[in-house]
């Protein structure tokens, strides 16, 4: 992701803001579930306060994500908080999300506090009673400091505010919702079906006092004739005795970067003919898949995500992408044949690209002798790069500018272990391509039709997909390429402005905004 060149953008620690009229409550996103679409009515939010002359800022006080972003300060947030920071036009900072968790497998998660791991948890350890009042006290500091520079906070919940079983140890709803005064909105999903039910038992089953903090019901994902729902929508009032504030439509054409990898399932697509197909690697733990929403807009690629053996093979160009768990996954394609596939595509002249994780597992070995990841001590990689990688408990979180083809290019890493070049010094430059692919040797490593990079948001940048389609098959996919013109670098930022622009238009459409305002406002 790509910050916003609007030039508002404001350095959180050091410029002092005036508010244009009087400060708004918080107010918080909750879910009657996961999924239901929080995150992206909280971004919508963040972009009308923006545009309606305030200056907010997004909070979660926990978030469980593989997807995050590194901050201009060099750590690590999720990242729904950073698209919600652009979308207020702010730099990402962790008081935007304090506590980040990050799974390492079934049972196991990273702990990120304030930006930097603190160490993997077990989910029974973690979400004991016990020694959460100093995460709690973090969180909250977090929010405390944001609240004294920005109005109003728009913080999001996870997952559903009706868990009693966790109401003790939670640190990310209703507690959170309770110490920042906020008015809370329940997000609902209709698509999914029980809406009705839903609503009325995420909040029945609160205490009296926190029922109170409920304010308005959000019905999301309507498909059809948003009028048929509206008894429907007398109804929910009726029955849960807090106003509905809108019904909002299901969407496909507008684009915001997603952070829960459920929407991976539904990207399993065939193979196109006139365009480069390119088959991303479903991997059990994949993470920073938004490293291809680029790729995935461009009319001369077809690209989607797979772990069949035949369509790896098939693709002209197959991405091994990011992983929260690199050796676990990787004895994962090992047993299912998607390695021998990669391995075979290559051998017969497909290219391969293998971001973070990916890369770490193109290479000869991967190694966790402190059992960083988990208890697979090493493995041997697929290969084709000559590099070993040993997993570190350290952690690399830095934005990165970098040459590609004489043009500047950004992206960031976030990553654990270091890879070094067979018989050569950690930062020995990369072999020479025999192709287009040629950037800066510093952070790539090359061999024929293969290449590794640690730079999540690589895929973002025109010239390295323009270098990708090229040596991929010349002229295929050339039909697209003059309307392609929103990937270069200056345009895609304006493209992610006008699709913050287009949602928020949207939810004012749908949603009773001067509703809103006066429950903010307490009048």
């Amino acid at each position: 992701m790509k910050s916003s060149s609007n030039s508002k953008k404001t350095n959180l620690s050091t410029r002092q803001l005036s508010f244009p009229m009087h400060n708004l409550s918080p107010i918080m996103l909750a879910g009657t579930g996961s999924d239901v679409g929080k995150s992206i009515i909280a971004t919508a939010l963040c972009r009308i306060f923006r545009q309606d002359g305030y200056y907010p800022a997004p909070f979660k006080a926990q978030n469980m994500a593989l997807n995050s972003y590194a901050t201009p300060d060099g750590r690590e947030i999720g990242r729904a908080q950073a698209v919600q920071a652009e979308a207020c036009c702010l730099p990402p900072h962790t008081d935007m999300n304090p506590l980040l968790l990050k799974p390492n497998s079934e049972h196991t998660t990273q702990v990120v506090l304030n930006g930097k791991p603190i160490g993997n948890r077990s989910a029974y350890d973690y979400f004991r009673s016990e020694g959460r009042d100093e995460l709690r006290s973090e969180v909250q500091a977090a929010f405390d400091r944001l609240a004294a520079r920005y109005n109003p906070i728009v913080m999001e919940g996870a997952g559903s505010i009706a868990e009693i079983n966790l109401r003790d140890s939670d640190l990310v709803n209703i507690s959170m919702a309770r110490y920042a005064k906020a008015d809370v909105i329940l997000v609902a999903d209709i698509d999914r079906g029980g809406v009705f039910a839903s609503c009325f038992g995420s909040i029945q089953l609160q205490d009296v006092e926190d029922r109170k903090l409920i304010k308005g019901i959000i019905v999301n994902k309507f498909r059809g004739d948003i009028r048929l729902f509206e008894q429907g929508r007398q109804m929910l009032e009726e029955t849960c005795g807090v106003p509905v504030l809108g019904v909002l439509p299901m969407f496909t054409d507008i684009f915001i970067d997603e952070e829960d990898s459920v929407s991976l399932e539904y990207k399993r697509r065939e193979m196109a003919a006139g365009k480069v197909n390119i088959a991303v690697l479903l991997l059990r733990h994949i993470s920073n898949f938004t490293d291809f929403d680029t790729l995935e807009r461009d009319p001369r690629i077809n690209l989607f995500y797979t772990n069949n053996t035949a369509d790896i093979e098939q693709a002209d160009i197959i991405i091994m992408p990011g992983t929260k768990a690199t050796l676990d996954d990787l004895l994962e394609i090992r047993k299912n044949g998607c390695a021998q596939a990669v391995v075979r595509a290559h051998r017969n002249g497909h290219i391969v690209v293998g971001i973070c994780g990916g890369y770490q597992m193109l290479g000869q070995t991967v190694s966790d002798p402190e059992g960083v990841e988990g208890d697979i001590p090493s493995l041997p990689g697929l290969g084709l790069l000559p590099v070993t990688t040993v997993m570190t408990a350290d952690k690399t979180t830095r934005q990165v500018s970098f040459d590609w083809d004489g043009h500047l290019c950004r992206g960031y890493e976030i990553h654990q272990g270091i890879t070094q070049r067979q018989g050569a010094a950690e930062d020995a430059p990369a072999d020479a391509s025999e192709n287009s692919m040629s950037g800066d040797s510093s952070l790539f490593t090359r061999t024929d039709h293969c290449l590794g990079t640690y730079i999540h948001g690589f895929l973002d940048n025109r010239p390295v997909i323009d270098s990708l389609v090229q040596a991929a098959g010349g002229g295929k996919g050339a039909a697209g390429a003059q309307n392609s013109d929103w990937q270069t670098e200056t345009s895609l930022a304006a493209f992610r402005e006008q699709q913050y622009d287009k949602l928020a238009a949207m939810v004012r459409q749908h949603i009773d905004i001067p509703t809103l305002y006066k429950i903010m406002s307490h009048d």
